[in-house]
């Protein structure tokens, strides 16, 4: 089988998360896509973040209803503590030791893919697959391909159509009151404003 893990802070997740993951589950014909939520992200530390319990509870709402078969998995919730990918495909390799990994990325992370803890463990596990999110980003995608290739990654690259949503973006639409209805889907909206989550400032 052809699994694809889409991990991230998810803080929340969005319409474009939704959009990435459709769009390489239809160009890459996966058999399977593992949503992973993170405990705490190493390189977003500094941000204000909705509880595990709540990014998880939002990413099941995200995808209960996707005709594709999305899991969201709590592994790395469960094994608390800073969230490594290295860590995480390495046991679902174990998990699935006759399946074929990859990880789905955006730009912004693919960029910086070469200083994430033990980037070769993580190549050696899963392909790599990223999506530009900016009109010059796949030539720079492709310039920096070459870097991680020497490092032992497999990456394919797409040119998927960017959907200009960030969580950022819903995050700060939450504080001035405005609605967030066309960045996140509806049932995501609700549990946000039902949970009163993301109205207090940033750190």
């Amino acid at each position: 089988m052809r699994i694809a893990v889409y991990g991230g802070t998810f803080n929340p997740i969005h319409n474009a998360h939704l959009h990435l993951m459709r769009s390489f589950a239809e160009a890459m014909q996966f058999d399977r896509i593992i949503l992973m939520p993170s405990h705490t992200p190493p390189h977003k530390s500094g941000k204000a973040l909705a509880s595990p319990e709540d990014r998880l509870a939002m990413c099941r709402l995200a995808v209960a209803n996707e005709a594709f078969p999305v899991e969201v998995s709590e592994m790395e919730i469960r094994r608390g503590g800073a969230s490594y990918t290295a860590d995480t495909l390495e046991a679902l390799h174990r998990e699935n030791p006759q399946d074929e990994l990859f990880l789905l990325m955006g730009e912004d992370m693919f960029l910086s893919l070469a200083k994430w803890y033990d980037p070769q463990r993580i190549f050696r596990y899963a392909k790599i697959c990223a999506a530009p999110r900016s009109r010059e980003g796949l030539a720079n995608l492709a310039a920096y391909e070459k870097t991680l290739a020497a490092l032992g990654a497999q990456c394919f690259l797409k040119e998927i159509a960017y959907l200009p949503v960030s969580s950022t973006m819903v995050r700060e639409a939450v504080r001035a009151r405005k609605s967030i209805r066309a960045l996140v889907p509806e049932a995501v909206a609700a549990y946000i404003e039902t949970h009163g989550l993301y109205r207090a400032q940033e750190a």
